[in-house]
């Protein structure tokens, strides 16, 4: 397989990045993560209220995750025989017409899980098809600006959707709450016809498994699911680490994290696209775990902050340099496969992470378990060491049918007639 990295180009001949299209895949990327995260916090809250507790919130949400990862692996094969249009629109219907009766049948945990388990499938469709969607329509040069932006439209609904939705349940009920959410992504589905559709291709479509076994996919892969291991503990944990009755240091801490992410991503976007994306990778990783390695030190809120802080900017990083590396080393018809990779390396990696995590801080303490967590990532030293010398040529893979390489040329700019999105 070889490199497919982008010419630099002077700052005055790049082809244009906003055009009509990618606005429209900011209605149907805005639609789908507001009907999610709005719920998100909400239906577990919802599960054990209804149920009378037990483990029903920790079920809810692993229903919903355990559909999403699944959807994300059947995904690209599906949008290789439907088009990207089709896919994005099922997904959210799934996503949000089961919102809208989540409240309406007293079904008990039976029907919260059920209704769970089609929620993360949409959800799943929306983020792998829109993002080998977006991936496609951003122009190659500007692809990792693109992406950054990207990250910053789906971010916003990330960072308010959570805290606005556990307020609205709290004040106005759970009925409008998931009302609300299903309709929000039930309306983006309007904005879904005006996107172009898969173009069709001489070349074979590239599987998730057949990506995972080419070394320039698995090695962003791996180094980028270390990363999200740390996301998932960070944000299920740090209010539980802090000492107690400090509730106001771990909301800021959970704040800078994701707002040091999204500045990084945008950063990282625009010094890939004029250096490469490559040189970031190893700089991120460390970042990351010099980042955790200061949350350890729980007692002290300068060192908590900080730590969130430097996390965020690794992660963010992490986040762009990954995903536009991998979108470099294949072609359209690989586009699929490499946004399925990613969204299960950051899934995966988040609640593998937590649920590890947990049995850790059991024996070890929470400090203690952030230390580890920290020497864990270092695990991914060697395949970022190796994937930057390995730049920008790429072997193909030993085994498998190898991810089809991309034209060497970039491709012409974008008319104001194409483009799509990709995950948050």
């Amino acid at each position: 397989m070889t490199s497919t990295a982008p010419s630099r180009t002077a700052p005055g001949t790049r082809p244009r990045l906003v055009t009509r299209p990618l606005l429209l895949r900011f209605v149907s990327i805005l639609g789908a993560s507001t009907g999610f995260n709005l719920l998100l916090s909400v239906v577990p809250l919802y599960a054990e209220e209804s149920t009378g507790g037990g483990n029903a919130a920790g079920l809810a949400t692993g229903a919903l995750m355990l559909t999403t990862v699944l959807g994300e692996l059947a995904t690209p094969r599906l949008v290789v025989r439907f088009g990207y249009r089709s896919v994005l629109a099922v997904g959210l219907l799934l996503l949000g017409a089961p919102a809208l009766v989540l409240t309406a049948v007293d079904g008990g945990l039976v029907w919260i899980t059920a209704v769970c388990l089609v929620r993360g499938l949409g959800f799943a469709f929306t983020i792998v098809a829109g993002g080998a969607l977006t991936a496609a329509l951003i122009p190659a040069e500007r692809r990792g600006e693109g992406l950054a932006l990207v990250g910053v439209v789906s971010g916003v609904p990330s960072l308010l959707g959570l805290p606005l939705g556990v307020w609205l349940a709290a004040h106005v009920g759970y009925t409008p709450v998931a009302v609300t959410a299903g309709a929000v992504a039930l309306a983006a589905i309007a904005a879904v016809p005006g996107l172009p559709d898969r173009e069709p291709s001489a070349e074979p479509a590239v599987g998730v498994v057949a990506g995972f076994r080419s070394a320039g996919l698995r090695r962003p892969t791996v180094v980028f699911g270390a990363t999200a291991l740390a996301a998932g503990i960070i944000v299920t944990f740090l209010p539980l680490a802090v000492p107690t009755g400090s509730a106001g240091l771990a909301a800021v801490a959970l704040f800078v994290q994701p707002a040091s992410a999204t500045a990084a991503r945008w950063a990282a976007g625009r010094y890939g696209d004029r250096h490469g994306p490559e040189r970031l990778v190893l700089p991120a990783l460390l970042l990351c775990a010099a980042g955790t390695l200061l949350i350890a030190l729980t007692g002290s809120a300068v060192a908590v902050v900080a730590g969130a802080a430097v996390f965020g900017i690794g992660f963010g990083a992490a986040q762009n340099a990954t995903l536009t590396l991998m979108y470099a080393r294949v072609s359209k018809a690989g586009f699929g496969a490499v946004t399925a990779l990613w969204n299960v390396a950051f899934d995966a990696g988040m609640g593998v992470g937590a649920v590890a995590f947990g049995v850790l801080a059991g024996p070890l303490g929470y400090p203690s378990a952030f230390a580890v967590t920290a020497a864990v990532m270092l695990g991914a030293l060697a395949p970022a060491r190796r994937d930057r010398r390995a730049a920008p040529a790429v072997a193909a893979a030993p085994a498998g049918p190898a991810v089809p390489p991309a034209p060497t040329a970039p491709p012409a700019p974008r008319t104001p007639a194409d483009q799509p999105c990709g995950p948050s």
